[in-house]
């Protein structure tokens, strides 16, 4: 009885064990009926597309905008000297130096033209090959909408459409007060607003070749240098320099004609005298800088060739011990930065005992130099990027991005008020800044960038009212 139940068992246990026959399987077929999508079509219109953003900058714009300047300042000095030469004119001869003159003028247009001329073909050609390659763009991102079936690409542009919308009817009707100014103190050109521009930016002379120094004019030029300017470049290392280079003009500067040259202060570089680091100001045919290796301000004037320091006070930071700074890098050798403003020269620096903030001094004038009134503020000098002076008020900048820095602090030695709010914007053409000056002749803001000189119109609110017309 027993025999007959283990067998039937064992072998229910054998069949269990067996494999399934192909005809138990389940198998499922899918079939998309959507194109698939063209992953590499996409790369390469993206690729493309950032081509055209590298060779479309602002920078091509405003090289042509400033040969145009330095032309439409060109042809009157002309226009003058060929007027100054028919004056000359006793009937047979004319003055030799006035034809030397014109001689000039004419050259230095010819290289205008010529620049101009190799700037405009090469912008037609960029031109040409943009609006191709737009064109192409265009027929490629309208073949890759086909593959949205779901829409959803619109519906996400129709929902920021009205998001935009939206938002511009919210600050509509809550207007918010406008940002506070800083103060007017006693300018003569009225209330500081704002800086516009760039105005002028050229590469000059060197393209590149010197990515730290100054340049600008002098405030209070000797007569007949009225339209001159002004050129540090450091030479040596990026620390270092030996000689001011100077240019009848700004047209000349643009194309890169100096007259008379170098001024130079030493025969090397570095040694006693020269210059160390970018900040540096010409005032009264006089060139102000950090002197090397001290914590002192010199002095060289251009006539006499002769040096004045002038001793700062003990703890004063140098050699690259208190710099300007943004969050990832400092700028170095910047411990002193020279400025210049309607009433004169000025010297930013920190001491020891001012924990590293800003502190300002005015440089009195005289055969010896000597330091006049000094203001102690309450901002860290690591934190700022540059500062200038502009009718005896100090502003300090900052490092936004590599498009945009910020002014946003002010000192007013008239009051002693000092702001932190003050939120104007200089739009770079290059992501540094290492040397910015204030000319009160014609309200102009100069940057040194990266080897580029760029300037800027700061406009001021004179009589209730802009003041944006270009000198």
């Amino acid at each position: 009885m027993k025999l007959y139940v283990i067998v039937p068992l064992c072998a229910l246990f054998t069949l269990t064990q067996q494999a399934p026959s192909p005809r138990d399987k389940c198998a499922c077929e899918l079939i998309n009926s959507e194109k698939a999508f063209p992953h590499d079509k996409l790369g390469s219109v993206e690729t493309n597309a950032l081509k055209c953003n590298s060779n479309i900058t602002p920078q091509k714009t405003l090289e042509l905008e400033s040969l145009l300047l330095g032309l439409e300042r060109r042809l009157p000095q002309l226009q003058d000297d060929v007027s100054m030469l028919e004056r000359e004119d006793d009937g047979d001869l004319y003055a030799v130096v006035s034809l030397q003159v014109i001689e000039n003028e004419l050259r230095e247009i010819k290289l205008f033209m010529d620049r101009l001329n190799s700037t405009t073909l090469g912008h037609q050609h960029l031109t040409d090959d943009t609006s191709k390659q737009l064109e192409e763009l265009k027929a490629e991102m309208q073949e890759l909408e086909t593959y949205d079936t779901m829409q959803v690409v619109k519906t996400q542009q129709a929902n920021n459409q009205l998001k935009k919308e939206l938002d511009q009817c919210s600050k509509g009707l809550h207007a918010t007060d406008q940002p506070t100014q800083p103060p007017q103190g006693n300018c003569p050109h009225g209330e500081f607003l704002n800086i516009t521009g760039p105005r002028v930016y050229t590469a000059g002379e060197y393209p590149g070749s010197y990515t730290y120094g100054a340049w600008g004019q002098d405030p209070k030029p000797e007569a007949g240098k009225e339209s001159w300017y002004w050129l540090v470049m450091l030479t040596s290392s990026n620390k270092y320099s030996n000689y001011v280079r100077l240019y009848s003009s700004l047209s000349s500067l643009i194309v890169g004609v100096s007259a008379p040259g170098n001024v130079q202060i030493s025969p090397s570089n570095p040694t006693t005298n020269t210059i160390q680091g970018p900040n540096v100001v010409l005032y009264g045919g006089e060139l102000y800088y950090n002197c090397y290796n001290l914590d002192s301000v010199c002095r060289f004037n251009l006539t006499s060739q002769t040096v004045t320091t002038l001793q700062l006070p003990k703890g004063t930071r140098f050699n690259s011990k208190g710099n300007f700074c943004r969050l990832d890098e400092c700028y170095p050798f910047t411990d002193l930065d020279l400025a210049t403003d309607e009433s004169g020269v000025w010297v930013i620096y920190t001491t020891t005992q001012d924990f590293g903030n800003l502190v300002l001094s005015k440089v009195e004038e005289g055969e010896s130099l000597r330091l006049g009134r000094t203001w102690h503020t309450s901002v860290y000098k690591q934190g700022v990027t540059n500062t200038f002076m502009a009718c005896g008020v100090l502003y300090a900048t900052r490092y936004l991005n590599k498009d945009l820095e910020e002014i946003f602090y002010s000192f007013d030695t008239t009051t002693g008020e000092q702001r932190f709010n003050i939120g104007i914007f200089i739009k770079k053409m290059s992501p540094n800044i290492y040397a910015l000056n204030y000319s009160p002749v014609d309200q102009m803001l100069h940057a040194y960038c990266d080897s580029y000189m760029v300037s800027y119109k700061v406009l001021f609110n004179r009589n209730g009212y802009a003041d944006n017309v270009f000198h």
